[in-house]
């Protein structure tokens, strides 16, 4: 499989260096999808605040991508829902410790959640 970022200079705005315009992804022999994953303990319980929360998403999603044999390297998207827009921030910091040097083409959405207690919510695509 062979990742390749994908970010035009001319005719459009820079991207960030937290992410990318887009990745494209040859030749993969498996896909991932990832549910919207929260920041919740093993026991179901949320983290008490928004950092913790990111915490334990970035946790769970690393513990399901080593079930498919990946890592956070394989990550081709990640989408981001929020509580708040002021979660921006923690949002992005917590995504760059997680993925590294590695970046991906990124989405950051606030939306309600269905729990009053989820702060963020994370979705991913993975490929290798």
């Amino acid at each position: 499989m062979e990742m390749i970022v994908r970010n035009p200079h001319d005719g459009i705005y820079a991207a960030t260096p937290d992410y990318v315009h887009a990745m494209e992804v040859r030749q993969p022999e498996r896909l991932v999808f990832v549910s919207g994953t929260m920041g919740l303990d093993p026991a179901g319980r949320a983290g008490a605040d928004l950092n913790s929360q990111l915490h334990l998403i970035w946790s769970n999603l690393r513990r399901i991508l080593a079930e498919a044999q990946m890592t956070t390297k394989n990550i081709v998207r990640v989408t981001s829902y929020l509580r708040d827009v002021s979660f921006t921030e923690a949002n992005q910091n917590a995504r760059v410790a997680a993925l590294g040097e590695h970046r991906a083409p990124t989405t950051a959405i606030v939306v309600e959640t269905l729990q009053d207690d989820w702060l963020v919510e994370i979705e991913i695509i993975a490929a290798a």
